[in-house]
C-alpha cells in the first residue's frame, strides 16, 4: 500500500475530489495548509501600500491506495489539479506498512 499526499491549489480542490470520485477512489483527508516552494509569493497591495504574503493557502489531500492503484490515482490528480502555472502543487509517495479498519478489525487492503 502506499500514502499519497498531494498540496495543491485550493481552487482546483473541487476537480480533484470530482476525478477521484469517479474513479471509485472514495477514502481521503482533506486539510487547508499554508507553505511555499517555488512560487515565492503573491504581492499585494492594499491602501497604496504593497506587501509580499509569502505563505501561499493550499489544500493538502491525503490517500491511502493499494499498489495496483498508485499510477492511475497520481495521473488523474495530475490531469485534474494541473493549470500550468508556478504554484499547481506537489505530490509525494511513501509506503504504507499496514492499515487497520477501527470498527471491523480488517487489516491491509481489505481496510483501504
Amino acid at each position: 500500500m502506499k500514502r499519497i499526499i498531494a498540496v495543491i491549489r485550493e481552487e482546483m480542490f473541487e476537480n480533484v475530489k470530482t476525478a477521484l470520485l469517479a474513479a471509485g477512489c472514495e477514502g481521503m483527508n482533506v486539510s487547508t495548509v499554508n507553505g511555499r516552494g517555488r512560487q515565492t509569493g503573491v504581492k499585494e497591495s492594499y491602501r497604496g501600500s504593497s506587501y509580499c504574503i509569502d505563505l501561499i493557502p493550499k489544500t493538502r489531500v491525503e490517500l491511502i491506495v493499494n499498489e495496483e492503484d498508485l499510477d492511475d490515482v497520481i495521473d488523474i490528480i495530475i490531469e485534474s489539479a494541473r493549470t500550468g502555472d508556478v504554484g499547481d502543487g506537489k505530490i509525494f509517495v511513501s509506503d504504507v506498512e499496514e492499515v487497520i479498519r477501527i470498527r471491523t478489525g480488517e487489516r491491509g487492503s481489505k481496510a483501504v
